[in-house]
């Protein structure tokens, strides 16, 4: 009898696994896509990724665009503050319609504290999807490590 529930346990493990591994695919591509789009400074990509009632928050700074045209305006502004953003990816975890995005964001300061100098910072996304697209975004990273980067803050300011 144990060996047919050790079995058991077995095939319904691996059917969890083979479903996570299958929906972290769709995501995977996805992110992907974005990240391209980010690095390639494609304002109209990035927002063609999101739905049309994307609610995309950047909780560092508290700014929050409804919808495409913002989520456009969102990204263009980005790249205007910091021209040469590059994204790398360092993990990704997704389950169904939910997810997460370890990166690192580096480039340099044109437009958020205006200093031309640059910096690298860590930080992670939380994702949900709907439709093959992005419909809700949350970044939440130091900025304090970025103004110490800067020089906004000393260096030894926790």
């Amino acid at each position: 009898m144990k060996p047919r529930i050790v079995t058991g346990i077995a095939v319904i493990i691996s059917i969890c696994c083979l479903c996570a591994a299958r929906s972290g695919d769709k995501s995977t591509g996805l992110i992907e896509s974005n990240f391209a789009a980010w690095n390639a400074h494609d304002a109209d990509k990035v927002a063609s990724l999101y739905t049309d009632d994307v609610i995309y928050e950047d909780v560092t700074f508290g700014l929050i665009a409804h919808g495409s045209a913002e989520m456009r305006k969102f990204a263009a502004d980005f790249f205007a503050g910091v021209p040469d953003l590059k994204l790398e990816v360092v993990s990704n975890t997704s389950m169904g319609n939910h997810g997460s995005v370890e990166w690192v964001l580096s480039g340099t300061d044109v437009g958020l504290y205006k200093t031309g100098k640059k910096f690298s910072v860590r930080g992670a996304s939380v994702y949900e999807l709907r439709d093959g697209k992005f419909s809700r975004n949350r970044d939440y990273y130091d900025s304090a490590s970025i103004m110490r980067q800067v020089g906004v803050l000393p260096k030894g300011a926790q």
